[in-house]
């Protein structure tokens, strides 16, 4: 591999660099201001600028590298995995956009106190603000770090660039710490033994190229970290906002450069056909077990291993899933939003480049590279995985000229500053709004801390969950079975978070009992159930059902705390006795408003199909065997529907108003400095 950069993708890298400072150095006074100044950026933000920040943040240098490995052993169809979240995106968007907006709260954890009253709520925004802020952030922040290596690695030589004795001391204190970051090492021998000059670590053989090559990654993940963190830290939300959208503008022009470059290389589009059907035979006797149609099929009843239980825990898991309304960094974006019309347009530009720009860019790479790099004879599962996800960073070495190498290895990185910045800024939103504000300030320091004062516990609260998140790092290995576990604690409370939105008579033991049921299920369900949609399914049923008799056996929330929320975020669906003149229109405005989040996702399904089939050599469904047909269907049903599910947004789009719903600061309401 080609892994030397040139003078032009150095220069690329470092203008981002001083784009990205600057950007948080100009904005640092505004948000000094105040909190809402900070983590919801003045509640300014238009649509497309928080559309394009959600997708900045879910664009993850990793996520190319997972799709490259989940085409080559699952087929393309493995994807839906990923694709169906569009559905929970269009919901927050077009259902619920307008009244997190409205709520005039800070965090998802503050939602707790102004939709439910009494010690049970703000027990739970305490929980909620420890899970996200420190437990669940950390973790991901963790996991993202970790994974920067990948990028790193073949690129970032720094034992090249730094004076021999200066990296030779650094990689004597990474020694010192114990801790190898590298994939490399050869695994160890029988009794954990390995050859001279090398000792056994994590079941892998580390000596003096693997401690070399730890180093460079600490001081890459280092440097990343220290930019992130200084513009984040400053400029707050308009600074990660404006930073996104420049990181995801090169992120993926660099990416339509890389999948147009291995196109050409492979002879086009029926190159890569006739090259698949190569490597994955009719006899089944190729990587997998896969055969070349089944490899590229976008439908069910044509892929390869996709029946009844795959298909139908593909179907759910859009709710079954901690974020189903929103919550977390989606729905800070959305709070941020200048109106109602931007937080539902932010959620609609943010699920069209994610789902459909995005994936149509992918799917030419990671199918062209298996092709150009054919996998290993007699590799499968996690080792398949593993090697074709090396090959995403291969292709970037080997394929890319000057300047093209610095454009993408400046979007990988971009695309790993993104999340960093986001989970920092919405991590210590929790600990500064819902932890030190509510809980720290209120009773054990008993005083009201002024709205500069809370911006520097902010600032400071960056660094704190900076630091865990690098001390949870080098112990990723041994904390996959939790992560694992706070998935599935996240498809127990989904529909119970959406619940509170459209039904009056969810009240916090519900939601509290919804979370205690998933915390005694998780690990049992871990270790007693292998399927792991058999766990998503029996989490998701026990812990709701439990969360919805939990609800109706206790009395419901105090009719006042209802009618204030009702009055504040005026939510659609079912309110009874705080809707008694709007009831009617509030289950017809959820209607309108599910039909046209259903429809917007059906006509992206399309479109992406359509072209999808067209550019990869899908099949046709057996129903209708011509695929000409089947691709102009698709598309002229996705195209077609657009002005229709863009007239029922409109239609059930309330009117801006400012008696009763939060405007620019939120304010409208006299509680929303207290719970906000």
């Amino acid at each position: 591999m080609s892994l030397v950069l040139h003078t032009i993708d150095i220069l690329i890298v470092l203008v981002f660099i001083a784009y990205s400072i600057w950007s948080g150095v100009g904005g640092a006074k505004e948000a000094g201001e105040s909190l809402e100044e900070y983590f919801l950026a003045g509640r300014s933000l238009k649509g497309w600028q928080a559309g394009i920040s959600m997708a900045a943040t879910q664009f993850a240098a990793d996520t190319p590298l997972v799709v490259t490995g989940l085409v080559a052993t699952a087929g393309v169809f493995s994807l839906w995995r990923m694709w169906i979240y569009a559905i929970a995106f269009l919901v927050m968007a077009l259902v619920l956009g307008a009244s997190w907006r409205r709520s005039g709260v800070i965090t998802d954890a503050a939602l707790t106190e102004t939709r439910y009253g009494g010690k049970p709520a703000a027990v739970l925004r305490g929980a909620k603000a420890v899970y996200f802020g420190l437990i669940f952030n950390c973790t991901v922040l963790g996991m993202v770090l970790l994974a920067t290596t990948r990028i790193t690695e073949p690129f970032l030589l720094w034992h090249r660039w730094l004076p021999a004795g200066l990296f030779e001391s650094l990689s004597s204190a990474v020694q010192w710490f114990g801790f190898p970051l590298t994939a490399s090492g050869a695994p160890c021998g029988a009794e954990n033994l390995c050859d001279a000059g090398a000792t056994c670590l994590k079941l892998r053989c580390i000596g003096e190229a693997e401690w070399a090559a730890s180093t460079n990654n600490v001081l890459s993940i280092g440097s990343i970290v220290l930019v992130t963190t200084l513009y984040s830290t400053t400029g707050g939300l308009r600074a990660v906002v404006k930073t996104d959208i420049a990181q995801f503008g090169v992120a993926i022009l660099s990416t339509m450069v890389y999948a147009a470059l291995v196109i050409s290389a492979v002879g086009g589009f029926g190159a890569i056909s006739s090259g698949l059907s190569n490597l994955f035979p009719a006899d089944r006797s190729g990587p997998a077990g896969m055969t070349a149609e089944e490899l590229v099929a976008f439908t069910p009843g044509e892929a390869h291993g996709a029946g009844f239980t795959v298909v139908g825990v593909i179907l759910i898991q859009w709710i079954c899933q901690i974020n189903a309304d929103g919550s977390g960094y989606l729905a800070q974006r959305t709070m941020g939003c200048r109106s109602d019309k931007d937080a539902q347009s932010a959620g609609i530009v943010f699920t069209v480049t994610q789902v459909l720009f995005r994936s149509l860019f992918w799917l030419p790479i990671a199918l062209g590279l298996l092709v150009l790099f054919p996998p290993s004879q007699g590799l499968s599962g996690a080792a398949l995985a593993s090697e074709r996800e090396s090959t995403f960073v291969r292709g970037i070495a080997e394929l890319l000229p000057p300047g093209a190498k610095g454009l993408m290895l400046t979007g990988m990185l971009g695309a790993l500053a993104s999340t960093v910045d986001t989970h920092l800024n919405w991590g210590s939103s929790y600990f500064t709004n819902d932890i030190y504000r509510r809980f720290i300030a209120k009773h054990l320091l008993k005083r009201e801390p002024s709205p500069r004062s809370l911006v520097w516990v902010a600032r400071l609260s960056n660094l704190g969950i900076l630091a865990v998140a690098l001390l949870v790092m080098p112990h990723m290995d041994s904390i996959q079975t939790a992560w694992k576990a706070s998935l599935l604690l996240g498809a127990g409370v989904g529909v119970v978070l959406v619940l509170r939105w459209i039904w009056w008579r969810m009240n916090a033991t519900g939601e509290l009992s919804a979370l205690v049921a998933s915390l005694v299920l998780a690990p049992i369900l871990l270790f007693a159930v292998e399927d792991d949609g058999a766990r998503l399914l029996v989490q998701a049923v026990v812990s709701t059902a439990v969360a919805v008799v939990a609800a109706l056996v206790t009395k419901p929330e105090a009719e006042d705390r209802l009618r204030e929320f009702y009055d504040r975020a005026r939510p659609p669906g079912f309110w009874g006795p705080v809707s008694l003149e709007k009831g009617a229109a509030d289950r017809r405005r959820l209607l309108v408003n599910l039909a046209a989040a259903g429809g917007s996702a059906f006509s992206i399904f399309c479109v992406l199909t359509g072209i999808g089939s067209w550019m990869i050599g899908s099949p046709p469904p057996a129903w209708l065997p011509s695929a000409p047909v089947w691709i102009t269907l698709n598309l002229l049903v996705g195209v077609g529907t657009v002005p229709l599910w863009i007239k029922l947004a409109r239609a059930g789009r309330l009117e801006e108003a400012t008696d009763g719903a939060a405007g620019r600061s939120g304010e409208a309401l006299p509680s929303a400095s207290t719970h906000g």
